[in-house]
């Protein structure tokens, strides 16, 4: 029965937190702005930063709560399948059609958990690219891009490794706007104004 960690997972993962705080504050539903994702980047383009910074603490928290439930197990493959999972539910909530964010900080709360020196590593990368370049998104992506290689090639973990290509390509999936945006120079950069994240 230790494939329930994997459900209970995905139901951790499809908690809307975004959604839900943002209802709660009388903010409306943060679908019909912005990129319509429930995340803490589009949380932020309400203008309120404090309801942002808990909505991206409580959607790393429930990757990394999912994660480590599932360390009961004791089987390392439903481990990560429970990660995945619970990305997966943040991405594709049942709760809201299918129509949810783009996993960022969920996946890196359940890779935080999974493996801390990878989680650590993963956010020094996102820090650095965001001060440089000052695009969310590709911090984003090139911690993302990152991550296979740290776990196989730093870490030596190979099954960590597949978990980590499969959720870059599925974050990669979730921005593809963003990537085209930074491909034509239109992508916005962080701190300009409310909307330009």
């Amino acid at each position: 029965m230790d494939i329930l960690f994997i459900f209970l997972g995905y139901l951790l993962g499809s908690i809307p937190f975004g959604f839900l705080l943002t209802r709660a504050a009388g903010l409306g539903d943060i679908r019909s702005i912005g990129s319509g994702n429930i995340g803490a980047t589009n949380v932020l383009r309400t203008g309120n930063k404090g309801l942002a910074a808990l909505t991206l603490l409580l959607d790393a928290l429930k990757g990394a709560l999912a994660v480590w439930l599932s360390f009961q197990s004791g089987d390392a493959e439903i481990i990560l399948g429970t990660g995945l999972a619970a990305v997966a539910g943040h991405m594709y909530p049942v709760w809201l059609r299918f129509r949810g964010g783009k996993g960022v900080a969920t996946a890196l709360g359940a890779l935080g958990m999974l493996m801390p020196l990878l989680g650590l590593a993963m956010i020094g990368i996102w820090l650095g690219v965001a001060v440089i370049f000052r695009r969310s998104s590709l911090a984003a992506l090139s911690a993302f891009g990152a991550s296979p290689v740290l776990a196989l090639l730093w870490l030596g973990d190979e099954k960590l490794a597949v978990l980590c290509l499969i959720l870059a390509v599925l974050i990669f999936w979730k921005h593809r706007g963003n990537i085209a945006r930074l491909i034509n120079g239109q992508e916005p950069r962080i701190g300009f104004g409310k909307n330009k994240i």
